[in-house]
């Protein structure tokens, strides 16, 4: 079945089944490969986009609910300046090791920041739940997040 969804600001068309989960499209379809696959089951969060600017696990999102939505990928996210606020704080406070998880943690805190533009470290910790970092960078993706915001840092432990 063809789907015509906005990817990146792009309006596409794809040929496959409305079962197939919003991820399989961007990687397999539209060749986009920041978004990763990581469990399957929306409990990693490494597969994380925006639909609509609300951050959404495109391993369980079937392509035939995106309808109309628009959906951003970390491709995409710095095109917004909270989105560059993000990804300029992450390679300040040097927060990847393996890198893997960066996608799905970069979208959640962009996300975070679009709404809340000044968090509280709880307000952090539910927006960032369910994103997990196997090389456990936590720390320092709060101090990234605070560091977006403008936030002090010196409250954050250090790792």
């Amino acid at each position: 079945m063809a789907f015509t969804i906005n990817v990146n600001g792009k309006t596409q068309t794809v040929d496959v089944p409305g079962d197939m989960p919003l991820l399989w499209v961007l990687r397999d379809k539209l060749e986009l490969k920041g978004t990763k696959f990581g469990c399957g089951v929306a409990s990693c969060g490494a597969c994380t986009v925006h639909i609509d600017g609300a951050p959404a696990r495109s391993c369980v999102t079937p392509i035939s609910s995106v309808g109309a939505g628009v959906v951003t990928t970390i491709e995409a996210v710095g095109d917004s300046p909270t989105g560059r606020a993000v990804q300029a704080a992450w390679v300040e406070v040097d927060v990847p090791q393996c890198g893997y998880c960066q996608a799905g943690q970069v979208m959640a805190a962009t996300a975070l920041l679009s709404t809340t533009p000044k968090p509280t470290d709880r307000q952090i910790d539910d927006a960032m739940a369910g994103n997990a970092c196997r090389c456990a960078t936590y720390v320092r993706i709060r101090k990234a997040i605070k560091t977006a915001a403008g936030l002090p840092t010196a409250d954050t432990r250090e790792a």
